[in-house]
């Protein structure tokens, strides 16, 4: 095809011939014929998941010990006892007991989680976080006695829990024990 402009002539390019050029390097694929890939379209996926799940993974604490994790998860323990003797005898806080014993268990699992690490095995981590947690309220518990004695009460144990707190308690008991089951898994 031929223009001209202003008295010269030029040659537009034949863009048809570029497309359809006979020598080109990747055959077209007769009808029917299936095109295989190299890899899977997947693949490039595999390093960014490989590494994102070794990103993941829980890092091993190399002075993780059962003896580290008893003695934290105990401090915890004795921390909540006190907690509870606290707000239950000074404060006089009754419901607000029982978040305390779900606090309290979280702390000893956690605990027992981070200190000890894999070095305890999950069943006896579970069994050692449900036991600290509920002798950890059963010593708040004998606490708050201790104190109603002292300014002057004369009630046995469980008279004097059943009085004040009624069902409560058991309920301290039953959260404690199953968020420390929780955390502790």
């Amino acid at each position: 095809m031929r223009s001209t402009r202003r008295g010269s002539t030029f040659r537009l390019p034949d863009y048809d011939a570029v497309v359809t050029d006979a020598e080109s390097p990747t055959p077209t694929p007769t009808p029917g014929e299936q095109r295989r890939l190299d890899r899977p379209p997947g693949d490039r996926y595999l390093a960014a998941e490989a590494q994102a799940a070794a990103d993941a993974a829980p890092r091993e604490d190399p002075s993780a010990s059962v003896v580290r994790g008893v003695a934290v998860a105990l401090v915890v323990a004795l921390l909540g006892a006190v907690a509870i003797v606290f707000l239950g005898a000074i404060a006089t806080v009754t419901t607000g007991l029982i978040v305390v014993a779900g606090a309290l268990g979280f702390g000893v699992g956690v605990a027992l989680q981070v200190g000890a690490g894999s070095r305890l095995s999950a069943g006896r981590r579970i069994a050692l976080a449900i036991g600290l947690t509920i002798v950890a309220i059963a010593l708040g518990q004998l606490g708050i006695w201790q104190y109603a004695r002292a300014e002057g009460g004369v009630l046995p144990l469980f008279d004097y829990l059943g009085e004040v707190f009624g069902p409560l308690v058991v309920v301290e008991f039953v959260v404690g024990a199953v968020v420390a089951w929780v955390a502790a898994r």
